[in-house]
């Protein structure tokens, strides 16, 4: 029964490495495979990965707080998961609880680093067994006590060696917008101030040069096309995509996108204004 034991980061490799040691040393009729030492020289190492995960009979996902929701495990838990009854795959939490765990992975049983749970797992791999390959369950427990010891001192050998990495967690998509949004409020916010300070309530719409195509602009012009137009596109193309049942993260993304660009165009009406206001009039004196 070959054992597809999945791996991310310095700790979890050790962490899988022991296991490929250990369960090979309680249920013998048990065949682990690991990648740090599974695959042939010269191989490509995503082919043979993925044939592995094909003729895989049982899965083990060594979790820690760093790969919890790294590419690579979500992707071998979802080969894993394809292929295997929910039942036949798991997690071995190393140094993470089980309410840490988010979907996908919270879907599959978990196993904690105590001889309580770990012998839940060496019972369902000597269950999956086919029955002449089956330990008596009484041998089972004495051979798993034997070795348990052995286990513990090495796992909590490895967590002291191989230190957890600190993690950042990423920040979210709707915050990110959220941070857009108030920007864009605050370069709106800084306009109507810049109009306020000047004495003719028409003069912003004056007539400011500004080195594009050596043409003039319309200031005030130049703040509504900053904003009309791309927010008009934008609102039109979220409900486009809407309709086609783009997914929601997509349509984040789009609107992230198409603010930083709206804030950008106004970050530049603003340093033309700020330009003309400093720049002297004919009389010597800054212009007003």
């Amino acid at each position: 029964m070959k054992v597809f034991l999945s791996w991310s980061g310095d700790r979890s490799r050790e962490v899988a490495k022991l296991l490929d040691y250990w369960v090979k040393c309680v249920v013998q009729a048990s065949r682990p495979w690991i990648s740090t030492s599974g695959i042939d020289s010269g191989s490509i190492w995503f082919n043979q990965i993925s044939s592995e995960l094909q003729d895989t009979t049982f899965g083990i996902i060594c979790l820690t707080k760093e790969n919890k929701e790294a590419p690579w495990i979500l992707f071998e838990a979802g080969a894993l998961a394809k292929g295997l009854a929910s039942s036949r795959v798991c997690t071995f939490l190393i140094d993470v609880q089980t309410k840490d765990i988010r979907d996908p992975l919270a879907q599959f049983n978990h196993t904690l680093p105590n001889p309580e749970s770990m012998w839940k797992l060496i019972s369902t791999l000597n269950g999956s067994l086919p029955e002449p390959n089956r330990l008596d369950v009484a041998i089972l427990k004495g051979v798993f006590e034997t070795y348990w010891p052995q286990f513990e001192a090495k796992f909590a050998a490895i967590l002291k060696t191989y230190p957890e990495t600190t993690v950042v967690e990423p920040r979210k998509q709707e915050d990110i917008l959220t941070e857009i949004l108030e920007s864009t409020r605050g370069l709106e916010r800084r306009m109507r101030e810049i109009e306020n300070t000047r004495s003719d309530n028409n003069s912003f719409r004056h007539v400011f040069p500004r080195a594009v195509n050596g043409d003039s602009v319309v200031v005030g012009d130049m703040w509504t096309q900053a904003r009309e137009p791309d927010l008009n596109e934008v609102v039109s193309l979220v409900r486009s995509m809407q309709a086609k049942g783009t997914p929601r993260g997509a349509i984040v993304e789009l609107l992230v996108a198409q603010l930083g660009v709206s804030i950008k165009k106004a970050e530049d009406l603003i340093t033309l204004a700020l330009r003309k206001k400093q720049r002297p009039s004919d009389d010597g004196q800054p212009a007003n």
